[in-house]
């Protein structure tokens, strides 16, 4: 019998959550300000769920690392946000929405909390718009759409190529106002250090002022944690620099059960890699494979050539150029989901046919001299221009381009110095963002009590692999629309409870074992930098829990990732002192937590003998190259149990995933 409870709400899937919210217990109004919530991360999901439960009239503790909500890792999606509004006419609702995301995600996610999101979607775009956020408009004044990878429809809202920005800005003037009026409590630059469970409760948490380096200790009656990814752990990534696992990391090692680390995201679109010192990997968005088109030459000695600079891709033929996506899977062409893409980019570059010059050849282009030529002469009709020049063609084209995504291609020709309207961009897929996380049941709470999970944090919405566009869903609608429902039912127990103390043997416990810690680092004798490990780590990761797994490479990366784990307790040097900021302090903090999560990764990716969505198995491919599911033996959430430092024995427990409403099957862009 497993441990694991869903908590999925009995009746049909269309009445779930509306009857769930109507069988609720409630928090009156009037006993809100009762209650204490401390809300661990603000991004879209935690900025959003403290200004909402502040706004209801909760007392709210917020906690960031950065120095404002403001410079939160979602200022830097770009594309755009999901919902299913259908106002482009084209087929959308909330069950396509549902249906898309369960098939993209490659029938591994929850059925119930997926059409929860698909549900909750169109009221986002609402409260957005109340928010004053810039979304891109038609002509006429409706808000306009975009395609994004893995659908058959315009659905995706977006505000040029800032959309992650804009979003964060509403949520931020939200919090704001509530900052205002005292219900939220703003600690900018504290990071979650331990999680304090008091009689089996989520009651409190451990959090270091990383300006002064003091330890404080902070209570409430539950504790959301919205921290977002663990896709660091490759050390390089698309995420923030500062971008970490460890509140959740934390929480696992307090009984929070860890579910499907093996799902990673890999985007297609990111500008290659430099060289071996580079630190940080820059995105460019799936929006651009709305207007861009993906090729290589068709030629290995051109792949040669142009790596060896003999050769511009400009003056590669059309017929010369293998658009291989399009040629592969014509129904949806550039627009695949994300895990078939960067497969399919791949595959193209162990072949041979990479166009960058960097240590592993591999690159490939993303063209807009098709998408800017068509613009040009749809805009030369309706200006009337009759006979146009290829010269009035390009502008007019170019113009329409810049208008849509003008501050991605400066932002590309800064870090580049090529200009992308004229050559094509070079991209190749890096790890974006991670499916698995915390498991939660259906209310958004962990296996421990008082512990909530919202948004990239948490496992629940995006089964193997996620949709572009879902993860500023995913977020806000956890925190505008789900969390502050779920938490109140939970919180209905804590009317009388009072407030909860901070002189307890628990709290004292927990700040104890973080100032050892503390002690350790600043006092072992080391010989080598945090980032030394970090980048140690990150090459086994990439190398062997990557893009493509195999069962010898994962046995390798367990044991080897056991071996930098003994190196770094024992050669670690972590200058300067506790007393102040100390930011080679942090990342020991958070490599350690690194290393225990990239073992736990390469374990579930061994366990998982199948190929889903972003995890793909070498020894579980079809003749055509495509994951090869086993539905009869792994259609489940794997969700790990910590045991001891020895992450090896953690225990696996399994949430069955039982579909009612759609038919299981493969998966299939052709």
């Amino acid at each position: 019998m497993s441990k694991l409870d869903s908590k999925i709400p009995a009746g049909p899937l269309k009445d779930k959550w509306k009857n769930h919210k109507d069988h609720m217990n409630l928090v009156a109004p009037n006993n809100r300000d009762k209650i204490d919530i401390i809300v661990v991360g603000t991004g879209l999901a935690g900025g959003s769920a403290a200004a909402t439960l502040a706004e209801q009239g909760y007392n709210v503790k917020a906690f960031c690392y950065q120095d404002s909500p403001r410079r939160a890792h979602s200022i830097a999606a770009q594309g755009g946000i999901n919902a299913a509004k259908n106002y482009q006419g084209d087929g959308d609702s909330t069950y396509r929405l549902f249906y898309d995301t369960i098939k993209g995600g490659d029938y591994r996610a929850r059925e119930a909390n997926v059409y929860r999101l698909a549900e909750v979607s169109a009221n986002i775009i609402d409260q957005c718009v109340a928010q004053g956020v810039p979304f891109g408009r038609e002509y006429g004044g409706q808000l306009d759409n975009r395609s994004f990878g893995g659908v058959q429809v315009k659905r995706t809202f977006y505000a040029k190529g800032q959309t992650g920005q804009q979003l964060l800005l509403g949520a931020y003037s939200a919090m704001s106002r509530q900052i205002g009026k005292g219900r939220i409590k703003m600690y900018n630059r504290h990071e979650m250090m331990e999680l304090v469970i008091v009689d089996g409760k989520a009651r409190g948490i451990i959090a270091r002022n990383l300006v002064t380096g003091e330890i404080e200790r902070h209570s409430a009656h539950a504790v959301v944690i919205a921290s977002g990814g663990y896709g660091n752990v490759y050390f390089l990534s698309t995420n923030a620099m500062g971008s970490n696992v460890s509140a959740a990391w934390k929480i696992h090692k307090k009984g929070a059960y860890f579910a499907n680390p093996c799902y990673v995201q890999i985007h297609p679109t990111c500008i290659p890699v430099h060289g071996t010192q580079q630190s940080k990997l820059t995105l460019m968005s799936e929006s651009l494979r709305n207007s861009g088109r993906i090729w290589v030459p068709k030629k290995i000695e051109d792949s040669v050539a142009i790596r060896e600079g003999k050769l511009r891709p400009e003056n590669i033929k059309e017929e010369d150029r293998d658009y291989y996506l399009e040629r592969r899977y014509p129904a949806f062409g550039n627009l695949v989901p994300r895990d078939v893409a960067s497969r399919a980019g791949k595959e193209r570059c162990d072949a041979g046919y990479g166009i960058e010059n960097n240590d592993t050849k591999e690159g490939v282009y993303l063209d807009f001299s098709t998408e800017i030529m068509k613009k040009g002469k749809e805009a030369a009709i309706e200006k009337h221009i009759h006979n146009p020049t290829e010269q009035q063609i390009y502008d007019l084209g170019k113009a329409w381009v810049e208008e849509k995504y003008g501050n991605l291609f400066v932002m590309y020709e800064k870090i580049t110095a090529d200009d992308p309207y004229k050559t094509p961009m070079k991209i190749y897929p890096a790890v974006h963002y991670t499916m698995g996380g915390v498991w939660v049941d259906y209310n958004l709470q962990s296996t421990i009590p008082g512990c909530f999970v919202i948004g990239e944090a948490n496992f629940s919405d995006h089964g193997a692999n996620r949709l572009g566009a879902s993860a500023l869903m995913q977020g806000l609608a956890d925190g505008y629309f789900v969390l502050p429902y779920t938490i109140a039912d939970y919180l209905s127990a804590d009317i009388r409870t009072g407030a909860i103390p901070t002189n307890s043997g628990e709290f004292d416990q927990a700040e104890k074992d973080i100032k050892d810690k503390i002690q350790f680092f600043l006092n072992n004798k080391g010989t080598h930098s945090v980032d030394y490990f970090h980048k140690k780590l990150g090459h086994i990761m990439w190398n062997k829990v990557g893009m493509g797994r195999t069962p010898e490479g994962l046995k390798e990366a367990i044991a080897e990732i056991a071996q930098v784990k003994k190196e770094f307790w024992a050669d670690v040097k972590v200058p300067g002192d506790a007393d102040g900021m100390n930011t080679e302090l942090e990342k020991a903090f958070r490599v350690a937590d690194f290393i225990e999560l990239g073992q736990l990764m390469a374990i579930d990716a061994l366990h998982r003998n199948e190929s889903c969505g972003g995890h793909f198995r070498e020894d579980h491919a079809t003749p055509e190259g495509e994951a090869e599911r086993d539905d009869v033996n792994f259609k489940y959430v794997a969700a790990w149990e910590y045991q001891n430092d020895d992450i090896t024995t953690e225990v696996l427990h399994k949430e069955d995933l039982i579909y009612e409403n759609i038919e299981v099957k493969a998966r299939s862009y052709k």
